[in-house]
């Protein structure tokens, strides 16, 4: 892969001198869905597919930037003076947004680059392209010139210019589960103070394997800003009748004492979700420390009907997925997982089912849907790297 990327960007900037070589990985949440700005728990973890990027400082204060996944887009030019969101620059608003948080908190970023990324997350997928070029762009960022932050700040900078640079309203999981990503293990993390700990995921004789819906979506012209809306309203009503500071901070018998409080049904069922996904998520990695697999695929399947019936955010792509993937001996639980309307699933299969599970998935799928899906099997891996 190395070689590939350097090859290419030899024949897009004219040589290789003074370049180095970037990965950030991809993400999967294996469950704990919409939680993460509803100050509840969630349980992600890195993939060994991401995005790659080779960068050279400049001397001057240019932005040159390629992507081999946009080749038809070319070379897209901007500079460090004015940064701002523009229409025309595309894929590059991420890059440029991360760039213009750095010195929205001090880092003024002395000379200009030429990057070059290439991901091998499927795009629009939901295993959050946007938030690994984000990561990696802070990651190439401190490595040339020396800024002094943690991996655990270039999440949060991810996530400031999503929501400010972008106007995408996103929580922090997905560029937390980049930035702190560790071989192995997923992340028990508490989105209302982001403390957290790495839980090992011994899947002894089964895989992880995502199927991607190949239905594109945008997260900023989907349904979630509304979703995190009307979940915001359904907080207020709730603080009106008890003290608490999240939908986090409820159980499932505080939820059913106070839900009266929400005087709309939809803001009802829209709360119920991120009170139980969060408790859920709690219990599940409780069974994984137990070792009690079962368990936690049950737990998988209640999340995807949780977020089919309550949150709606499912559609019949990742429905006939997840309903399809239930039927099949060896999947041991199967849910939706990211933003929704499209993306991806996740499922623990035994591996000696994995060949019949994307056999008989697909041929459903296609059947119904009227195209394919495509089936990875993958495996957790670390943060972002020199490579």
């Amino acid at each position: 892969m190395k070689e590939k990327i350097l090859q290419k960007f030899g024949e897009v900037f004219g040589d290789t001198t003074g370049v180095k070589t970037y990965f950030a990985p991809g993400r999967v949440n294996l469950i704990g869905e919409h939680t993460d700005y509803n100050g509840g728990h969630v349980f992600p973890c890195a993939l060994t597919i991401g995005t790659y990027g080779v960068a050279r400082q400049r001397a001057d204060r240019k932005l040159r930037f390629y992507s081999m996944n946009f080749e038809h887009l070319g070379v897209l030019e901007s500079s460090l003076d004015g940064l701002k969101p523009e229409k025309d620059a595309d894929w590059t608003n991420y890059p440029k947004g991360v760039m213009w948080a750095f010195e929205k908190r001090g880092m003024e970023i002395p000379y200009g680059m030429d990057l070059m990324l290439f991901g091998n997350i499927p795009n629009g997928s939901g295993l959050s392209s946007s938030a690994s070029v984000e990561v990696l762009t802070g990651f190439i960022l401190r490595d040339m010139f020396g800024f002094d932050v943690t991996n655990q700040d270039l999440a949060l900078i991810g996530q400031y210019s999503e929501n400010n640079f972008n106007g995408v309203n996103c929580g922090i999981m997905d560029q937390f589960a980049i930035a702190m990503g560790k071989k192995d293990h997923a992340i028990f993390l508490d989105t209302a103070d982001l403390s957290f700990e790495y839980a090992p995921i011994q899947l002894e004789g089964a895989k992880i394997v995502i199927a991607c819906s190949n239905k594109k979506r945008g997260l900023g012209d989907s349904k979630y800003n509304e979703r995190r809306s009307e979940c915001e309203t359904a907080l207020a009503e709730i603080q009106e009748v008890v003290g608490i500071k999240s939908l986090g901070d409820l159980t499932e018998e505080q939820f059913e004492q106070y839900k009266t409080a929400v005087k709309d049904d939809v803001r009802r069922k829209r709360a119920k979700h991120a009170v139980y996904e969060n408790q859920r998520t709690i219990k599940a990695v409780a069974a994984l420390k137990a070792n009690d697999i079962e368990q936690f695929g049950q737990l998988m399947n209640a999340s995807h009907v949780s977020l089919r019936d309550d949150y709606e955010v499912t559609g019949i792509e990742l429905d006939t997925l997840v309903e399809e993937a239930w039927k099949i001996d060896g999947v041991i639980g199967s849910r939706m997982t990211g933003a929704g309307f499209g993306g991806c699933t996740v499922s623990i299969v035994k591996t000696d089912a994995i060949d019949s599970f994307i056999e008989k998935v697909g041929a459903e799928y296609l059947k119904k849907i009227g195209y394919a899906a495509d089936f990875y099997v993958v495996e957790i891996g670390d943060g972002p790297s020199v490579i």
